[in-house]
């Protein structure tokens, strides 16, 4: 692991023997798997077990967390090193409370710009993607969460990182809904091993978006104003005791509709990737402090918030992929008590990637209809 490094130092790496040590790690987690999650559950050993990669491709909502937990406890008992990387630090901050009610007793390092915890190693780790620029040969196992996301999916520093920080014979799982064209290919081609959940751990299907033509929103911003669709949208949730997270294209819109709603009269909050107060504005949200949270793609994935809403405004922005509309789906209908959330995409004009998005949920459901009706 490295600290700080100048081009003027020495670097001097250690060549012996690795340390091994065999953690006596009991799961304190009770649940009980879905048969979807039992089965990537099992595959993931089975993966570990034979030392070759994984990619479980499952839906937003499927409960990808809890698949890992026997896995990592089977690593943990074999005496292997696991580290749980992930591109961005929102989601580190979701996974470590959940790692660490299943895991209880456990050491374990939480690693991401401004942690408290710097140099820290631990048989379980849990990581941001650039964290592992500090380590070479050190992880046995290492998990590779939203591998698709941005930064990890067009950085390749990221990705050396990640084969770097692994041993010669260490394994690598990949979680991702919507894994990109080449790991896809890969499967296909029989280069990497993948296991589908194509259905939510609650057994419902994923929220499918509606499309809603809204003209031209920016020159509405720009009056100080909000298309009537939007408003409206925004209005018959907040009456019915509904959250609404609504998604836009860019800090500065962000900014100027939470300046309208509040004129509104509307209880709104607004995050961005520069918030320093994003994580504590998440959770007033989740405490229904607010009625509605207006954010940009920062809380497309990693986020769940029960019993909300989703509303895309732009959704023809480029920086809404189809990769990224799919993922802002999935923040709709996650609970099992609230499993059927509303998504709209308002747009000015219809995208080739908003139908994608569209079409790739359809699948899915297709797919979980198929693999898991009761017959």
């Amino acid at each position: 692991m490295m600290g700080k490094v100048t081009e003027c130092g020495s670097l001097y790496e250690w060549t012996g023997p690795q340390m091994k040590e065999t953690f006596q790690s009991e799961l304190t987690w009770q649940g009980e798997l879905s048969k979807g999650q039992k089965r990537a559950s099992e595959k993931m050993i089975e993966a570990i077990r034979n030392k070759s990669d994984l990619l479980v491709w499952a839906v937003c909502g499927a409960g990808k967390t809890e698949v890992l937990f026997h896995g990592i406890e089977y690593a943990l008992n074999k005496g292997m090193s696991v580290c749980i990387a992930t591109p961005r630090t929102d989601v580190v901050l979701e996974l470590e409370p959940r790692i660490r009610k299943a895991f209880q007793g456990l050491n374990i390092a939480v690693l991401y710009g401004g942690s408290p915890q710097r140099f820290q190693i631990a048989p379980l780790m849990i990581a941001t993607t650039h964290q592992l620029m500090r380590y070479k040969n050190a992880f046995d196992v290492l998990i590779v969460d939203e591998v698709d996301a941005f930064p990890f999916s067009i950085d390749e520093r990221l990705q050396f990182a990640v084969l770097k920080a692994m041993r010669n014979t260490g394994v690598r799982i990949y979680l991702s809904a919507t894994p990109s064209k080449k790991m896809k290919k890969d499967v296909v081609h029989g280069q990497l091993e993948a296991i589908k959940i194509p259905l939510r751990f609650h057994g419902r299907p994923l929220p499918v978006p509606s499309f809603q033509w809204i003209g031209h929103w920016k020159k509405k911003l720009n009056k100080n104003q909000l298309p009537s669709a939007v408003m409206n949208w925004l209005e018959k949730h907040i009456k019915r005791k509904r959250r609404v997270l609504l998604f836009v294209p860019s800090i500065s819109a962000m900014k100027k509709v939470t300046k309208i709603l509040r004129e509104h009269h509307v209880n709104v909050e607004g995050v961005s990737a520069d918030d320093q107060d994003r994580k504590q504005k998440v959770q007033h949200f989740r405490d229904y402090a607010y009625d509605v949270l207006v954010t940009t793609t920062i809380l497309e994935r990693g986020v769940t918030i029960q019993n909300v809403q989703v509303g895309v405004l732009g959704a023809e922005s480029t920086i809404f992929t189809e990769s990224a509309l799919v993922q802002i789906s999935g923040r709709a209908g996650r609970h099992p008590e609230y499993s059927t959330g509303d998504v709209f995409f308002f747009h000015f004009g219809l995208t080739r990637r908003m139908k994608q998005a569209k079409k790739h949920i359809v699948k899915m459901n297709d797919t979980a209809a198929q693999e898991f009706s009761e017959k």
